[in-house]
């Protein structure tokens, strides 16, 4: 049973993240309403979230857990396909009668790929999950990390505390910073929301590289509340990917293509990753380190860089 003082995954030797992907979108899509789900994956979602918190009215949560158990179980008796699904649960907490482990032990099965886990706090939420989900894990049959935790760090101690949640289970691969507008980290944090987004970068950014110092390999960022500014959304995707983010969740199908855009390199990216690693080669059969390339020098770093962007691309 994984724990805070057991992440080998952070190290490498045992590492549960080493079978996880980079996901560019991840639509949230009501618990109560996963009849949408074949629109989330036309729309080309690399992962849907089912919600069963803030989606859901709470005389409501019982009945729409029930209904994601059952498209879990969907899911696990059809041939994969390329949307991965994930649940949002309620938060575990006692003073709700631990409402949100109930819903993970009821969707934590096969046809799974995750659990988003709202109101992290600090590491202890994290393991607590964790906990539960390895448990799951024997119940089913499924190896140990099969499935993905996905914290979401709405609480200021939560976002301060990012990197030590991120080290405390080896299943976490997908940790960032959410910032939406009104929302609970506007209310955690006190900023004021901007479609410029300058008042979340540097919470962001400091929030992305404790992901990246946890060795949690894919980190995404978010949202984009206004449905119809499909340029506002571009500009925040292109800000996030700028950062170092690889991915963000999205409240709305149509946001989907722009994520996808964004969060992929287009094919003069990759035909300079090619010229460049050529470049390199050459240089280093002839005894030189660095060449000038374009208008840069650049050396082995950069063309392990663009071997890495190469790679990720043939694995999509």
């Amino acid at each position: 049973m994984t724990g805070a003082a057991d992440v080998t995954g952070a190290t490498g030797a045992t590492d549960v993240t080493a079978h996880r992907v980079p996901l560019r979108s991840l639509l949230f899509v009501p618990g109560s309403r996963t009849g949408w789900l074949p629109k989330a994956e036309a729309a080309g979602a690399d992962a849907a979230i089912l919600d069963l918190e803030d989606a859901v009215p709470e005389d409501g949560k019982a009945a729409a857990c029930e209904a994601v158990a059952a498209a879990v179980d969907r899911a696990a008796g059809t041939p994969p396909g390329p949307m991965r699904l994930l649940v949002r649960i309620n938060a575990l907490d006692r003073a709700a009668g631990w409402q949100g482990a109930d819903e993970l032990r009821a969707v934590a099965r096969p046809g799974l790929y995750g659990i988003v886990l709202p109101k992290v706090s600090g590491p202890e939420d994290v393991t607590t999950a964790d906990r539960l989900l390895a448990w799951c894990e024997r119940e089913h049959g499924l190896p140990e990390g099969h499935f993905a935790l996905l914290p979401l760090l709405e609480t200021a101690r939560g976002l301060r505390e990012a990197y030590a949640i991120g080290r405390a289970a080896a299943r976490i691969a997908h940790l960032g910073a959410v910032a939406a507008p009104g929302g609970d980290v506007e209310r955690a944090v006190g900023y004021r929301w901007s479609p410029e987004g300058e008042e979340t970068r540097e919470l962001r950014a400091r929030v992305l590289l404790d992901a990246r110092a946890a060795d949690r390999p894919h980190p995404v960022a978010g949202l984009w509340a206004d449905v119809a500014d499909l340029a506002g959304l571009r500009r925040f995707a292109e800000q996030n990917r700028a950062l170092g983010y690889e991915g963000m969740a999205v409240i709305h199908p149509s946001h989907v293509p722009v994520v996808n855009e964004v969060f992929s390199p287009d094919a003069e990216e990759l035909a300079r990753c090619r010229r460049l690693i050529a470049a390199v080669e050459r240089a280093q059969a002839e005894g030189a380190g660095a060449v000038r390339f374009e208008g840069r020098m650049v050396d082995e770093a950069m063309a392990a860089t663009a071997r890495e962007t190469l790679a990720r691309q043939a694995g999509d």
